[in-house]
């Protein structure tokens, strides 16, 4: 076993701009046309590990590698059962069995425009998914005229194949090859929240636009009953709340039920945000951010009547998934939330996972940063049914990782 002792870091404001590798990701030109310039760190091969280290707050952390062979993974799900579910940026669901990595993928998955961002995304079992075996997924579909839309779709499980596979909403349009990340997450009333995102342009502020919005729908795709903007002039029904840039993590809180979402601001700017029906999270307005050449989004980070983020990061961490821990495995952690990060303010090889510790009025007390000397950018974060954490890494070669106590 590789063990290392890492001295807990408290961090106030440190980050991971949104900028992708040379991987088949690219930088994206700031409104001035100029380009940030990136520098690389060392990244040696991840290994086989498990590795140990020294938390703040969790004493004597191990690490250890559960499955190989993902190529960029965006999604992990858990089954009833115990069996996971993967979604890869190329178009391809993959099934963890048994603790291994079945080398055939999900059949049935239609074909998925992949670049950059864009690509497979997320998935969301239905809350009765024992029963009619329901499985949404997001993703980014070629349009007429090179253009490209984000898909939600809906298939039934059944063993290693998608049946019934049905295309439930198609967003409005744009060109290139701009990402627009897309998460899901079921209320508790049953219904579906789905992210879109407008990383450029205004579509996030135009209200007969689904791009740059959380929207609320129903099983079958529906503008849910109830929503802030149903029957308002030039406002989509679907729309739940608008003003963002691109939500990377959706989740509802598992002690609360609120929503929550992050989201990858440009050179700057990530935030988490707590999402209210009919509230405006201000972009492209309003930002703590800056473009990749360097200048300010917006000289005022604020507009009167606005949502303000929760948590914000100036540099950018490139935030990713998203988790409230709630098991037993990790006491010291119980209400903390975790938070993917792929790169440390425009160096690659700097991702890592961040621990965010809050009071009882979602106020910010302290940061953790975790695992940084994996040197790996961290896509998904999720708490598994036996009470660990459960990583992606985003990587060409991509691994899910288990961290555990050492007792």
């Amino acid at each position: 076993m590789k063990k290392i002792l890492v001295p807990a870091v408290a961090v106030v404001l440190a980050g991971f701009p949104f900028v992708l590798p040379p991987s088949g990701h690219a930088q994206q030109a700031g409104a001035s046309g100029a380009k940030a310039q990136t520098a690389t760190l060392p990244t040696p091969p991840l290994g086989d590990g498990p590795w140990t280290f020294d938390t703040a707050e969790q004493h004597k952390l191990r690490v250890s590698v559960v499955a190989k062979g993902l190529s960029h993974p965006w999604n992990l799900t858990f089954l009833p059962g115990g069996n996971m579910l993967v979604t890869e940026r190329a178009g391809r669901i993959r099934m963890i069995k048994d603790g291994k990595l079945d080398p055939a993928p999900i059949s049935g998955v239609p074909g998925v425009h992949a670049v950059r961002l864009s690509g497979l995304m997320d998935i969301a079992l239905h809350p009765k998914f024992a029963e009619n075996h329901w499985l949404y997924f997001t993703y980014t579909k070629d349009m007429p005229g090179e253009q490209v839309s984000t898909a939600l779709v809906r298939g039934r499980l059944e063993g290693n194949a998608l049946l019934d596979v049905k295309e439930l909403l198609v967003t409005d349009t744009w060109a290139g090859d701009g990402g627009s990340g897309s998460r899901l997450a079921f209320g508790r009333d049953g219904m579906l929240f789905m992210s879109t995102g407008a990383s450029n342009g205004n579509a996030a502020q135009e209200g007969g636009s689904l791009r740059g919005k959380i929207l609320r729908l129903t099983d079958e795709g529906k503008a849910a009953p109830g929503n802030p903007f149903a029957g308002r002039a030039g406002f989509r029904p679907e729309v739940y709340s608008m003003g963002h840039r691109n939500s990377l993590a959706l989740m509802v809180h598992p002690v609360t039920g609120e929503v929550w979402a992050d989201e990858n601001g440009p050179n700057g700017g990530d935030e988490i945000n707590l999402i209210k029906p009919g509230k405006n999270y201000g972009w492209p307005v309003v930002s703590y951010g800056r473009d990749y050449g360097g200048p300010r989004i917006s000289d005022n980070p604020y507009r009167e009547g606005w949502e303000l983020p929760v948590v914000f990061w100036v540099p950018a961490i490139a935030v990713s998934g998203m988790e409230v821990y709630t098991g037993d495995r990790f006491p010291a952690w119980k209400n903390n939330m975790f938070v993917g990060s792929m790169r440390v303010g425009e160096i690659l090889g700097t991702g890592h996972l961040q621990r965010i510790v809050f009071n009882e009025r979602n106020e910010e007390l302290r940061r953790e940063m975790l695992l940084t000397e994996l040197h790996q950018r961290i896509r998904e974060v999720r708490q598994g049914p036996d009470g660990l954490i459960y990583l992606l890494t985003d990587e060409d070669n991509a691994v899910l990782l288990r961290l555990e106590p050492v007792n």
